[in-house]
This record gives C-alpha cells, sequence and structure tokens, in this order.
C-alpha cells in the first residue's frame, strides 16, 4: 500500500510558549491525506526528502538569525521551502516597514535608529512624541518592546540598551491599540481566509496572549480588505501564508506588521481556518511534485 506524501512542518527548539495551532494543521493534512512531520529547523535532518518544507513556528529563530537565515536559503535549494527564503531574509529585521512607507502604504510612523547610533536620544527627543514604544528590530512577540514616556529616563536607557545590541525601531503609541485592539487579517496563497481582533489585558498594550491579550472575532472591513492586499503586493515573492497585523491610527487602519515567518494564524478562530490552509499547502505539494 502506497504511503501518504509527507511534508516538514518547520518550528523552533526552544519556544516561549507552546504551539496552540500545528494539531490544528497537522490533523487537516491528514484529511487530505498527507502526512506531516514537524520538526525543529536547527535539528540534524535531510530536508530533501520531503517535497514541501513549510515554516511555521520557529519561535527562537531571532535569537539565531544569521543561522536560520542561512538554513532556510540552503534549505531552498535542497526542496520547496514556503515561505520563499526571500520573503523570509526580508521579513525578517521590520525595516521592511521602512520600505513599504516609502511605497506609500500606510504604516504606524517610525523612527529608525541603527545599531551602535551616538544620538539616538537626541533623534527620539526631536520627534515630539510624548508617549513610545521602543522594540528591536529583530524580535518577536513583543519581546524587548517598552511603552513609556519619550522623556522618561528609563525609555532612553532602554533605547541605549537596544541600540548598543541592534537595529531599534520607535514608534509613537498608538493609543486605539488599547481601546480597540489590533486586527489580523490571515491569507492563504494571497486569498483571504479569516481575521480576528486581538485585544490587550486591562492596562497593558500588547495583544499577545503571553501578555494578557484575549482573541475575538473580526469581520475587517473594505478599507482593511484593500490596505492588507496592498501589504502583500510589496513581499519580494508570493507568500502561502501570511497575516497582516493593522491598527487604526488617526481615523483610518494602518499597518503595524506583516507577519510572513512564524505568525500565529489563528487555526481554531473559524471552523475552516486549518482546512484553506490545508488546501493552500495541497496546492503547493503538487506543484512540487509536477516538477519532480
Amino acid at each position: 500500500m502506497p504511503q501518504p506524501p509527507r511534508i516538514a512542518l518547520v518550528t523552533g527548539a526552544t519556544m516561549a510558549k507552546p504551539d496552540p495551532e500545528t494539531h490544528l494543521l497537522v490533523a487537516a493534512l491528514a484529511q487530505r491525506g498527507i502526512a506531516a512531520d514537524v520538526l525543529p529547523w536547527s535539528s540534524e535532518q535531510d530536508w530533501a526528502t520531503y517535497p514541501l518544507v513549510v515554516v511555521r513556528t520557529p519561535w527562537d529563530y531571532f535569537r539565531h538569525l544569521d543561522a536560520f537565515l542561512a538554513w532556510a536559503e540552503r534549505t531552498s535549494t535542497l526542496t520547496r521551502l514556503v515561505n520563499p527564503a526571500a520573503v523570509i531574509a526580508w521579513n525578517s529585521h521590520k525595516g521592511y516597514l521602512r520600505e513599504l512607507a516609502a511605497g506609500g502604504v500606510a504604516t504606524v510612523p517610525t523612527l529608525w535608529i541603527e545599531r551602535a547610533a551616538t544620538d539616538a536620544g537626541a533623534r527620539l527627543a526631536a520627534q515630539g512624541w510624548e508617549e513610545v514604544v521602543v522594540k528591536p528590530a529583530v524580535s518577536i512577540g513583543a519581546i524587548g518592546a517598552l511603552r513609556a514616556r519619550a522623556d522618561d529616563p528609563a525609555c532612553n536607557a532602554h533605547l541605549e540598551s537596544l541600540v548598543a545590541a541592534g537595529d531599534v525601531m520607535v514608534q509613537p503609541f498608538v493609543r486605539s491599540i488599547a481601546e480597540a485592539g489590533e486586527a489580523s487579517l490571515i491569507y492563504f496563497g494571497g486569498v483571504f481566509s479569516h481575521a480576528i481582533c486581538k485585544r490587550p489585558a486591562a492596562g497593558d498594550y500588547r495583544v499577545q496572549d503571553m501578555y494578557g491579550g484575549t482573541v475575538h472575532p473580526h469581520a475587517p472591513g473594505a478599507a482593511e480588505r484593500a490596505l492588507a492586499e496592498a501589504v502583500l503586493q510589496h513581499a519580494p515573492a508570493a507568500t502561502t501564508y501570511a497575516r497582516v497585523d493593522l491598527v487604526s491610527h488617526e481615523g483610518r487602519p494602518v499597518l503595524m506588521e506583516l507577519e510572513a515567518i512564524e505568525p500565529e494564524l489563528f487555526l481554531g478562530a473559524t471552523p475552516d481556518a486549518a482546512a484553506n490552509f490545508a488546501a493552500e499547502l495541497a496546492r503547493q505539494l503538487e506543484a512540487a511534485q509536477a516538477l519532480g
């Protein structure tokens, strides 16, 4: 009896929190006769034995960025990697937001400060922002982020410590996040699948569940859909999966982040979310097998 085709779903060896949804994708793939192995990217594997390698939850990649990007590039020469290595490299540093803003995409205003800059504090003061969020340009899950008054000495100390270690981004605090939350629109193969709204715990601004954030149904409006689809058009290659995070700023939706490496996709949010992803991966697998 022929064995079902097997694909790899890539995770991390060290996880900041348990993976809440890959089991849903594994089950949805099984419904299509596709078996999936869940494997850390840093493990010793013969990735060429898998016709499709799906980068899903490598939640430790940002701590080993050079090694991870080298792995993605190397693996992409052995098999079909999704998302593509070019997308992963581009999305790994939040400087892609600067590129999107220059291309006319509405984003949260951002001050970019390069590693080892000696004038970080002065540049922040020159913005005239009252309250800000300071965060590393390479990170996930709000790790390393600080919300503070721009003139607070603790803010300056945090900024200086981050600048000593890497590139930094500073944004004015967007009050709508605390009030209305952050919308996440999920796309598979460039096609809208579902959306949710993440809301922070009372008194917090971080929407991630590890900080007490909660998830709620969301029906995106036309402006949100149009912005999300414009964002996807700027990626350096087509995405098999993507999560577009939007917030309201000055009366309109703006991009907070495009997540195209390891986003939680809220596959349990709707009855067909995991099935939608599995269907797209089945198409990708078929294309990979057709190429031999």
